[in-house]
């Protein structure tokens, strides 16, 4: 099952990003978050949300293979990782992010975005 964003319905609000902040980074900081929400400017009221399709390019820049693909969704090994950091910019969304420790993260579909949203803009298809 993969994360699919409805341009059509979203409000802009921003609960996904913080919701994804608090539930893996246990903070409310949407910089932070696994994903974006951007307006779409001049359009008043369209927004987009820039979400992790785990399509594994972050994988194949990792010298370590410490990013795995279980259940269709790629995930960093804390164990393996060297933290080169080479995964963040072979992410072509710019969705792997750095914590205060130098080790990388993304996006675990954890589904937290999808339960939040108030206008079922995202979904797991």
């Amino acid at each position: 099952m993969t994360l699919s964003f409805n341009q059509e319905t979203c409000s802009g609000c921003k609960a996904c990003e913080l919701v994804c902040s608090l539930q893996n980074l246990k903070i409310i900081n949407p910089s932070k978050a696994m994903l974006h929400v951007s307006a779409l400017f001049p359009e008043p009221g369209k927004y987009f949300v820039e979400i992790c399709d785990q399509c594994g390019e972050c994988a194949n820049a990792c010298p370590r293979e410490a990013i795995v693909l279980i259940k269709g969704t790629y995930r960093i090994d804390k164990k393996k990782c060297d933290q080169c950091l080479l995964c963040v910019p072979a992410c072509p969304k710019n969705l792997v992010k750095v914590d205060d420790t130098g080790m990388p993260y993304k996006c675990i579909n954890c589904r937290q975005c999808v339960e939040v949203c108030p206008r079922d803009a995202l979904a797991f298809n």
